[in-house]
């Protein structure tokens, strides 16, 4: 059996705080990619935490000439909504983000909500094979991985209880939500496990129980799909303010 991986605990006062954190960050290794010539995949998440962080990254672009030519960018999850819905993952984005920095159009890679979810899942997964030269049978391996907790321990749109949770030969998969029905689109737990990097935004006092929870391994954690976030080779850490991490006591 595989040794658990503890996330390693990166805490701020305030969500700004952490957002601001986060975009330096991931500023700087964008440049440092870029010096090495090195592209880099970058898979984006929904949620009101990431706005606060796609806000950050324009400041960080401008203050630093930050250039996003070699930057290759996906989702970790969808709504089955147009592009232009309030609630599309990839219209928030481009809204706040994509809209603001300059990065080539055939670097953004989002998953089509306005398509049948079982079709647009299949798409989706060849697309990231394509661009990622990912021979069938291998999973891609993105080297940053943002993601969000919910209060039901969902992440990404891998819900608890979910069959999806089992899925091991697929990258890309269609999915529901269970209280509202709402079809959904979401990468599988086996590609996020594979990432280099994963790391979790987490604000809100509402989000404190479920911190605790997984953080602390309690003995009903393995129900929630963000605790089964184990990468296998990559780094796990958790963004997260004060308010949602004060049950977490003492932290490891």
């Amino acid at each position: 059996m595989n040794k658990l991986i503890i996330p390693s605990l990166k805490l701020f006062d305030t969500p700004e705080l952490l957002a601001q954190s986060a975009a330096q960050e991931l500023g700087l290794f964008i440049a440092a990619q870029m010096r090495r010539n090195r592209e880099t995949s970058i898979v984006l998440s929904g949620g009101s935490t990431p706005k606060l962080l796609f806000k950050e990254l324009v400041k960080v672009t401008n203050q630093q000439s930050l250039s996003w030519k070699n930057v290759l960018i996906f989702w970790g999850d969808e709504r089955c909504v147009d592009p232009d819905h309030p609630e599309s993952n990839y219209g928030t984005a481009k809204l706040l983000l994509l809209n603001h920095i300059l990065i080539p159009e055939s670097n953004v890679f989002r998953m089509r909500g306005e398509n049948h979810p079982e079709k647009e899942a299949d798409r989706y997964s060849g697309e990231i094979r394509k661009r990622l030269n990912i021979k069938n049978g291998n999973l891609p391996v993105f080297d940053w991985i943002f993601l969000g907790l919910g209060t039901d321990g969902h992440t990404a749109s891998l819900f608890p209880g979910s069959s999806d949770l089992s899925i091991i030969n697929r990258i890309c998969t269609a999915t529901r939500h269970p209280g509202t029905g709402q079809n959904r689109l979401t990468l599988t737990l086996p590609v996020l496990n594979s990432a280099r990097r994963i790391s979790f935004l987490i604000t809100g006092i509402d989000k404190s129980k479920v911190s605790s929870e997984i953080y602390h391994r309690k003995t009903n954690s393995e129900q929630y799909p963000a605790a089964r976030v184990q990468p296998i080779h990559g780094s796990l850490e958790w963004y997260i303010d004060k308010a949602a991490a004060s049950d977490i006591n003492p932290p490891r």
